[in-house]
């Protein structure tokens, strides 16, 4: 049976050349170990901002503090065409092992918190952005659009892999449309697993009857930059920041592997896709557990783009979604209705005098 894993390690952290080194080494590992996927945890690359939950003056307006480790994430992001990317990819079909990169991607002159698709031939499948950054994510993240809600094929072994990026797996309109689409391995990404994310992990599993890899970083203080490079990541409490937590959960909600925690290496599990037909008998919610009669859900997935110019074809106003058109329908419907019986009534009332 084919084995997935969660690459619990430590990045470089906001050093994005020698993170990408480090992920090379351990995606030639997963190779060697005859893994099939690997999923990193949440923008591992080149590291998730954990000074944002952990120092005080994180959100202060104007701080040359937080300038100066937003800049540091900002020059060590890749874009999605970078040489860094293409290194993951040469390292991705090096081993044969399909890759799902959480990254801070750099778009345009912005920040996603972004997860890559990279097939075990070394191609970018798709890509992932998260809708809604969470909380204090937003004072460094933009935000993702419908046309990224990714599946992909990943072969016969794995099926389609898809994934949500940590506090999505609690949007449930964001849970269906996944589930709609039909995945069979679905990557959890996460800064680290703990009991809450456990449960959504678990939860997302049983719900869509699929294979979870949930996926959590390792970070101590010994892995930040020297002390005195950034005065935020001085002020922050405690030596651990992220215990890691990766597990594999089967598609009854029970754990294959795992949950691991202190611990870096990879968390390893194995993928019968068999188990999903035998859990489909009491539950899928796309199908004989949904009620399309009572409930639709309409999922925009065009790009949403801001600027368009007279230059391109794209510059005529989009349609609405198949639900606010219908819903502009059943108005102007029962506008005619109440048009009719007004007339019909003011008749009447003529016809007496």
């Amino acid at each position: 049976m084919p084995l997935v894993g969660a690459a619990q390690i430590a990045p470089a952290f906001l050093d994005l050349a020698a993170s990408v080194a480090i992920a090379e080494r351990w995606i030639a590992e997963a190779g060697r170990q005859g893994l099939q996927l690997l999923v990193f945890p949440e923008t591992w690359l080149p590291g998730y901002p954990v000074w944002l939950d952990n120092a005080d003056a994180a959100a202060a307006w104007g701080s040359a503090d937080a300038k100066a480790l937003f800049r540091r994430l900002y020059e060590n992001s890749p874009a999605v065409d970078s040489p860094e990317v293409a290194r993951l990819c040469a390292a991705a079909r090096a081993a044969s092992t399909m890759v799902v990169m959480g990254m801070n991607e750099r778009c345009g002159r912005t920040l996603y918190n972004t997860m890559l698709y990279i097939s075990s031939e070394g191609r970018v499948l798709g890509k992932h952005r998260k809708l809604v950054p969470t909380y204090t994510e937003r004072l460094v993240h933009g935000r993702g659009d419908g046309s990224t809600l990714a599946v992909v094929e990943a072969g016969a072994a794995l099926g389609r892999v898809g994934g949500l990026v940590c506090w999505e797996h609690w949007m449930p309109l964001a849970r269906q449309a996944m589930h709609g689409k039909l995945e069979t391995v679905h990557a959890a990404v996460w800064p680290t697993v703990n009991e809450l994310h456990q449960l959504a992990s678990r939860s997302y599993a049983f719900e869509g009857r699929t294979f979870v890899v949930a996926a959590g970083s390792i970070l101590r203080r010994e892995h930040l930059p020297a002390g005195g490079s950034f005065a935020l990541l001085d002020a922050m409490d405690g030596e651990v920041f992220q215990r890691g937590g990766s597990a594999i959960i089967g598609p009854d909600g029970e754990y294959l592997a795992g949950p691991v925690y202190d611990t870096e290496g990879l968390v390893v599990g194995e993928v019968d896709l068999g188990r999903i037909a035998e859990e489909l008998q009491t539950l899928d919610v796309c199908g004989h557990y949904g009620r399309a009669d009572v409930f639709q859900l309409a999922v925009d997935e065009r790009k949403q783009v801001l600027m368009t110019t007279t230059a391109d074809a794209a510059a005529a106003p989009p349609p609405p979604p198949p639900v606010m058109a219908e819903a502009a329908r059943a108005t102007a419907a029962t506008a005619t209705t109440a048009a009719t019986a007004t007339a019909t009534a003011v008749n009447a009332a003529l016809a007496k005098l």
